[in-house]
């Protein structure tokens, strides 16, 4: 006669294929989610840094254009140097990074007022542009 021990071994079994599979398959696409977003966020912090650097570097060129000499008829001003590329200083934040600076005058014959338009691009492409303008004093 078999004892109740001996009953409820037989009835229990090990883990089955079938729910090896489903739990390897949640867990799969848990992880699948969990990598998409970390991506994602990567991602976006990136974006938002390279913009906060360009920002940064019109703000600067702005500036720069605002207190340069003020030429008639101008068609564009240099730029400032763009930091880390010139000299010994090292600033890999600012690395690929260039400005150029259009002017347009706001009448014909230039009146004294031109609007600035400063344009800064990262590998070529352009990541932020700045418009103001500058008057002869």
């Amino acid at each position: 006669m078999p004892t109740i021990v001996t009953a409820l071994n037989a009835r229990q079994s090990g883990i089955g294929l079938v729910e090896t599979v489903v739990a390897l398959a949640v867990l799969g696409t848990v992880a699948v989610a969990l990598l998409s977003g970390v991506v994602g966020i990567n991602r976006a912090a990136s974006t938002v840094d390279e913009r906060a650097t360009a920002e940064g570097l019109a703000q600067l060129q702005m500036e720069w254009a605002q207190n340069a000499a003020y030429v008639d008829d101008a068609s564009a001003y240099s730029a400032a140097p763009v930091p880390g590329t010139t000299g010994n200083a090292t600033y890999p934040d600012y690395a690929n990074y260039s400005a150029s600076i259009a002017v347009e005058p706001q009448a014909n014959p230039d009146e004294g007022i031109q609007k600035i338009t400063v344009t800064i691009a990262r590998s070529g492409v352009t990541v932020f542009v700045l418009e103001g303008f500058k008057r002869d004093r």
